[in-house]
């Protein structure tokens, strides 16, 4: 979805300085391309490649991958394949929201793109619309390519020579706990905010109250608004409550991971809901942090001692994505991991399990012990050791190659034409 998006807010600041009419630089079936919509395509293509802009080609390269979208949308069209409107609906409100969160507020946001929230969505509803059915096509005709192992064998034979060397790989599993607040710390944040409580039934404005105590970065300076939300993006605690609320009623106090809440419900629409909070933090101590760093000390002794490591993990680990399968992390390149993460994994042999480690996750800081499951060492590929990797290559280069042979056939196929100067192609059909 990145493309749609990226050329709204690029488009967006294009037109703005623009001091002559747009034109049309392709025309694929009964849609055109329009030259801002190309000069958006190409910034973004510039920012997230690191490439010169005066790179010889790069227009006429960005426009031929922008007409190729347009003609498997045209396929999909022609082929009758439909999304709903829920579906279009659900994927542009969480892309919004996505944004949103990005930036910092939802106003922040209309500032950007220079309209407001719901132009944004009127404006580029189609768009999503389209990318959701162009998607959902190639899903039909590639989302179910195989490879056998004959073709394996064939791809690794041609290319053995290119595929180079395997880097050094290890595969880890880890136990994550995160340091809870003392009761004491508990207690006195809740007769903090019991007296923000009283104020507000005093009569003193959310908002103000809200910008100076509440400890929502994103949030706070805004009064506590935090623009229209969709059900399921809230935390559990908070989401039962906030949908719970009428307009303009306020909750009492909701504790989360994030510390105490007070929640008021300024609009709902659907199943969306615009509401303002104060929160207050529970603050946690070093005492904390060190009964955390103790109590994974004796996971790791345990483990040490013969006890079986997925099982501590499956238990204990407060890593909701990989405590249920015994807390593995995978595997992963060795020098793909992330340079703070790296020393402690760079240390430990196979079988080895590291000590207490601070990790930070987002907003989330806690304490871990990694386990070093398997360590290889870097080699040049073989069928026997990687086979799994060389599948996946081969299965990619399949995929792309039936993909561009597709291209080919749907240019064959449906009318475009390319009005760039100097233009890359002729008209075709």
């Amino acid at each position: 979805m990145k493309r749609w998006w990226s050329a709204v807010l690029l488009a967006v600041a294009a037109g703005a300085s623009a001091q002559t009419l747009d034109r049309i630089v392709a025309v694929v079936d009964r849609d055109v391309i329009l030259e801002s919509e190309l000069n958006a395509q190409v910034q973004f293509f510039v920012l997230n490649n690191h490439v010169d802009p005066g790179t010889p080609g790069l227009k006429e390269q960005v426009l031929e991958s922008m007409i190729n979208e347009k003609l498997i949308v045209a396929k999909a069209v022609e082929d009758s394949i439909t999304v709903t409107e829920d579906e279009v609906r659900q994927q542009l409100d969480a892309t919004i929201q996505q944004r949103v969160q990005q930036v910092g507020s939802e106003k922040r946001l209309e500032e950007l793109y220079g309209m407001p929230i719901s132009r944004i969505r009127r404006e580029f509803r189609d768009e999503m619309r389209k990318s959701l059915i162009a998607n959902r096509l190639q899903q039909q005709r590639f989302g179910i390519t195989q490879i056998s192992r004959r073709e394996v064998e064939e791809f690794f034979a041609q290319y053995r020579d290119s595929l180079g060397v395997v880097p050094e790989e290890v595969e880890l599993a880890h136990i994550y706990v995160e340091p809870k607040p003392s009761e004491a710390a508990r207690t006195a944040a809740r007769e903090k905010m019991q007296k923000l409580v009283d104020s507000l039934n005093a009569g003193v404005d959310f908002g103000e109250l809200a910008i100076r105590h509440s400890q929502d970065p994103g949030s706070a300076g805004q009064g506590g608004d935090l623009g229209f939300v969709r059900r399921g993006l809230f935390l559990p605690e908070f989401e039962s409550v906030v949908f719970s609320l009428a307009e303009h009623q306020r909750s009492g106090i909701v504790e989360t991971k994030y510390g105490l809440h007070v929640i008021e419900l300024l609009e709902r629409r659907g199943e969306s809901v615009r509401a303002r909070h104060i929160l207050l933090r529970v603050e946690r101590t070093p005492a904390d942090d060190d009964s955390t760093a103790a109590f994974l000390q004796t996971l790791r002794h345990r483990a040490l001692a013969g006890e079986d490591f997925a099982s501590l993990a499956r238990r204990y680990s407060e890593d909701k994505e990989t405590a249920p399968i015994g807390g593995s992390l995978g595997t992963v390149e060795l020098s793909q991991i992330e340079k703070a993460f790296y020393a402690t994994v760079a240390a430990l042999k196979e079988g080895d399990i590291s000590e207490p480690v601070k990790l930070s996750a987002g907003n989330s800081a806690g304490y871990h012990i990694v386990w070093m499951k398997k360590r290889t060492p870097e080699h040049p590929a073989s069928l026997e050791q990687d086979y799994q990797r060389i599948e996946t290559l081969a299965l990619n280069f399949k995929r792309n190659r039936e993909y561009q042979a597709w291209l080919r056939e749907l240019r064959e196929k449906i009318y475009w034409e390319s009005r760039l100067q100097p233009a890359t192609e002729e008209s075709h059909n």
